[in-house]
């Protein structure tokens, strides 16, 4: 049972993630820009470019905290079996945190190419009437559970 809750945190804190990035199919504040209105028109040269910048730094953070919490942040699969050296281990573990990284932006940028973008009022209906009913569901049966099966002290 904890591990169906921890997929479906997983699952959770991605759609979430997404929605928090303003990254499609959430990009709402971007769709509104494009009717030539807005921040895209009021910034120019370098101030835009910063402001990309700090949208994909954005991504690039998100994306680091799914892996520490997720993915196993900087371990590597059977390195106590490869070397016992603290140089090559910290360089390997560096690498593969890394790699994971890149593979969650990489995954953001296929999402971004592949999905539509929702209307508000669907926005809103996924965040209210699917995310937070499941999420406090969860909440409510993990919490059971464990309260449940705990041994009382005797």
């Amino acid at each position: 049972m904890i591990y169906y809750s921890f997929i479906s945190c997983f699952f959770f804190f991605i759609i979430i993630f997404l929605a928090e990035t303003n990254r499609a199919p959430f990009d709402l504040p971007e769709a509104e820009a494009e009717l030539v209105a807005g921040y895209n028109v009021e910034y120019s040269s370098v101030y835009f470019a910063l402001f990309f910048l700090a949208e994909y730094n954005n991504i690039l953070l998100g994306s680091a905290v799914l892996v520490i919490l997720f993915l196993g942040g900087f371990s590597v699969p059977f390195i106590t079996y490869i070397t016992d050296n603290f140089f090559l281990i910290t360089i390997l573990e560096s690498f593969f945190f890394s790699f994971k990284i890149s593979l969650v932006c990489f995954f953001f940028i296929i999402i971004r190419a592949l999905l539509p973008r929702y209307r508000y009022d669907h926005l809103m209906s996924i965040g209210w009437k699917t995310l937070l009913p499941l999420s406090l569901s969860f909440f409510w049966l993990i919490t059971g559970i464990i309260i449940a099966f705990q041994a009382f002290p005797s």
